[in-house]
């Protein structure tokens, strides 16, 4: 049996100033999770910030996704395009494993990676499947 994770939303501006409000009117930090509906871990999460900064602190918080998401090297995606343009009967994964050989037989990239290199140049068309059609 696989064990299911719960999902909680972030918390809002408004959730977040009624936390604290409830918890300075009342003192207590469980009266106040309860009120705004959310975890204790929240709660000592956001306190810093409020000491902090007060309810402008609560406000605004660094975003989860990251600034600049990794890509893949230029010269990578030149060996891709490369390699694709030479032998255009080759797969995303036979591109992939020779470049892995090229290269002492550690990965580059990734199959998927290479499809969407080479999806980017314009050099991978999709395959159109026929699931549900039915010849006549």
């Amino acid at each position: 049996m696989t064990t299911k994770r719960t999902y909680y939303r972030e918390t809002t501006p408004q959730q977040r100033k009624l936390l604290f409000e409830t918890w300075e009117a009342t003192g207590s930090v469980t009266t106040a999770c309860r009120k705004a509906h959310v975890g204790r871990g929240t709660f000592y999460y956001w306190k810093p910030r409020f000491d902090e900064r007060g309810y402008a602190g609560l406000e605004a918080f660094a975003s989860r996704a990251p600034k600049e998401p990794s890509r893949t090297a230029a010269e990578i995606e030149e060996k891709v395009i490369t390699a694709r343009r030479a032998h255009p009967e080759w797969g995303k994964q036979r591109i992939a494993n020779e470049l892995a050989k090229g290269n002492n037989w550690v990965p580059l990239v990734s199959a998927n990676t290479v499809r969407r290199i080479l999806e980017d140049a314009g050099l991978w068309k999709a395959v159109e499947t026929e699931v549900g059609k039915k010849g006549g």
